[in-house]
């Protein structure tokens, strides 16, 4: 019996839960539909791609990189957004840093250095949870760095066990419960228009929330590649091994993204095989979604599919 998941046409499409709402990532322009008090909020943008002017960005290899980084600003700007929409009583107070910011610049000015240093800071956490932290534990057990083979695998099991604690916990805080049902919404509403069916709450409802071209899926590949791109470097030091690990990682960025992109492009027994550990992961990250949930996620499909049709198709 076929999986009801798969399907012949695979959409280029793809989206980011938002605080109560959905952004949806079309060939063209970018779309954001968030649920306020006073109804569906809807903001659409023309999307510029680097690699448009700087072609070079558009290379196997090197273009996984510049997309990551693209998709990271994007999306803080477009979480930001949503934050924003959250009515006054609700929202945070701004930290300390944020509100010297607000104080010292102007408003634009302000939000883009904000989102900025949220970028920043983000990849800074990254690089500490998952470079330094694992080569800096596992340099403590002398029995597993006598043998560079052993070593790796060690590092590579640290930063799957940080990755999987990580998603676990931040799953008993309320608003990423909201956050994750939003993220099956979006994958259900993709799923239902690559199987080519009317965009309606019902046939959304009864879709996976499991699909193979999720960012999740990424994060994992991103931690397999290390283990065997990392297996290159020889050096015992733990804070060398930092380094090289650094250095290495536009690589490992590069070639999980060419990884992805090929099992998003082929349905046989290796993509499969390669995709089930991110569908696993995302039975963390991905709730069932309620009906407001999934009429956010439609509009904002709705809001970016290309007037031609197919033109979204997946490696296109």
């Amino acid at each position: 019996m076929k999986d009801k998941a798969s399907c012949g046409f695979r959409t280029s499409i793809g989206g980011q839960a938002l605080i109560e709402g959905i952004l949806m990532r079309g060939p063209k322009k970018q779309a954001i539909v968030c649920r306020t008090a006073d109804g569906l909020v809807e903001k659409t943008e023309e999307l510029k791609f680097i690699k448009d002017r700087y072609p070079v960005l558009g290379w196997p290899l090197i273009r996984g990189c510049a997309i990551f980084l693209s998709s990271m600003v994007k999306g803080m700007q477009a979480l930001t957004y949503s934050a924003n929409l959250v009515p006054l009583e609700d929202q945070e107070e701004p930290d300390k840093l944020d509100k010297w910011i607000e104080d010292h610049f102007p408003e634009d000015k302000a939000q883009k250095l904000i989102i900025a240093l949220a970028v920043v800071m983000g990849i800074g956490l990254s690089l500490f949870l998952f470079i330094f932290l694992p080569a800096f534990l596992v340099g403590l057990l002398k029995s597993m760095t006598a043998s560079y083979a052993v070593r790796n695998l060690a590092e590579g099991a640290v930063r799957i066990a940080i990755l999987l604690l990580y998603m676990k916990l931040v799953t008993y805080v309320g608003d990423v419960r909201r956050l994750f049902s939003y993220h099956g919404a979006e994958h259900k509403t993709i799923f239902c228009y690559e199987h080519g069916k009317e965009l309606t709450v019902e046939n959304v409802r009864e879709e996976s929330r499991f699909h193979p071209r999720c960012g999740t899926s990424f994060l994992l590949v991103v931690v397999a590649v290390s283990i065997l791109v990392n297996s290159v470097v020889r050096l015992q030091n733990s804070f060398a091994r930092m380094g090289a690990h650094l250095l290495l990682l536009p690589l490992v960025v590069g070639i999980s993204y060419e990884i992805n992109r090929w099992c998003g492009l082929h349905d046989n027994a290796l993509s499969a095989f390669l995709s089930a550990p991110g569908k696993w992961l995302q039975r963390i990250t991905t709730n069932e979604p309620d009906d407001g949930m999934i009429e956010c996620a439609i509009r904002a499909l709705e809001l970016v599919l290309p007037e031609e049709k197919g033109s979204d198709a997946w490696g296109k």
